[in-house]
């Protein structure tokens, strides 16, 4: 099962602690990981005359990151952490999500963990940060409302089990990270874990045309055959899941299949609300290996319904457009 190691948590202006804190500290101390807490601040451009002298930018520049530098370090030394748990503190400068990419590139962090923005999941701006992250991080990124419980009591697994045969290997890959993360999960927490496909059979709309003259009868076998193959690849994935050794060792209280008839942007958000979920955990894009392909627009379709918050995961491969140095 994947454990967390070097968890990145961003530090939000105005939200310098608080339930997403918490959620990088306790998952830190259960998986035994490092964990580095970062603040991004704007860069300082000009200089400040100031009683009569006039401060240099790269003296401002100093002294601001002093200054945040000892209140991340203030908060550092008031949290409650194991011994063994190594906690850094680092203060950058510039565009926040570059700067907190770079900072996953150059320090290997397999997650990041951060309050989502504006109160909400997303502001639905494609320039904001939060999904400049979701499309470009290389690593798993952890939106968490500023409002989400302590402990969590039901976490929605959404995976994709309707293979086509070029990109087979890679979305059976993500589905076993999905599955394995929110497992893991539950298990710390305790919480109920559901598991959804949404599916559908693309060509039903044509066949359903009257003017091709196809028999219901045939076209509701047709349907039924496509459900079988999803249930069928469900079973299969869990059946994966269930045989490792370590999944065994884990105390989930209940895991839930929900196979799903529908469009997966509707028919996910729609269960999230049903079942009150906590966290949705789901990939964000369906093909590796490509510069500048970030995430799928089903994928961002779904994540802006979400009243919740949101893990998101991409496949192994992925390249991210942002290098160590602009």
């Amino acid at each position: 099962m994947q454990r967390f190691k070097n968890i990145l948590y961003v530090v939000v202006p105005g939200s310098v602690s608080g339930v997403a804190l918490d959620h990088a500290v306790a998952l830190a101390n259960n998986n035994q990981a490092s964990l580095t807490i970062v603040e991004v601040i704007g860069n300082i451009e000009s200089s400040i005359k100031l009683s009569g002298r006039l401060l240099s930018t790269e003296t401002l520049r100093k002294k601001t990151v002093a200054r945040h530098q000892q209140i991340l370090q203030s908060l550092t030394d008031s949290l409650a952490l194991e011994q063994r748990i190594e906690v850094r503190t680092k203060v950058l400068i510039g565009t926040s999500f570059l700067e907190i990419i770079r900072q996953v590139l150059c320090g290997k962090h397999d997650l990041v963990i951060k309050t989502a923005e504006n109160g909400r999941l997303l502001d639905r701006v494609f320039g904001s940060d939060d999904m400049h992250l979701l499309r470009k991080c290389p690593c798993p990124v952890w939106l968490i409302k500023p409002k989400s419980p302590q402990k969590y009591q039901r976490i929605l697994a959404a995976v994709d089990v309707g293979y086509q045969s070029e990109e087979l290997n890679t979305k059976h890959l993500l589905n076993l990270q999905l599955i394995e993360m929110a497992s893991a999960l539950a298990s710390s927490e305790f919480a109920e874990l559901h598991i959804v496909n949404a599916w559908e059979a693309i060509a039903e709309g044509v066949l359903r045309s009257a003017s091709i003259g196809i028999q219901a009868d045939d076209i509701s076998i047709y349907t039924a055959e496509v459900r079988q193959q999803h249930q069928q690849n469900l079973h299969i994935l869990m059946d994966e899941i269930i045989r490792n050794q370590e999944y065994k060792t884990l105390n989930v209280p209940s895991t839930q299949l929900h196979l799903l008839k529908g469009s997966p942007d509707e028919e996910i958000p729609r269960l999230s609300r049903k079942i009150e979920a906590d966290l949705v955990i789901m990939g964000t894009v369906a093909r590796t290996g490509i510069a500048g392909f970030f995430i799928g627009n089903t994928a961002e379709t779904i994540i802006n319904q979400l009243d919740c918050s949101v893990l998101a995961v991409k496949p192994r491969g992925f390249q991210t457009p942002v290098t160590l140095q602009g």
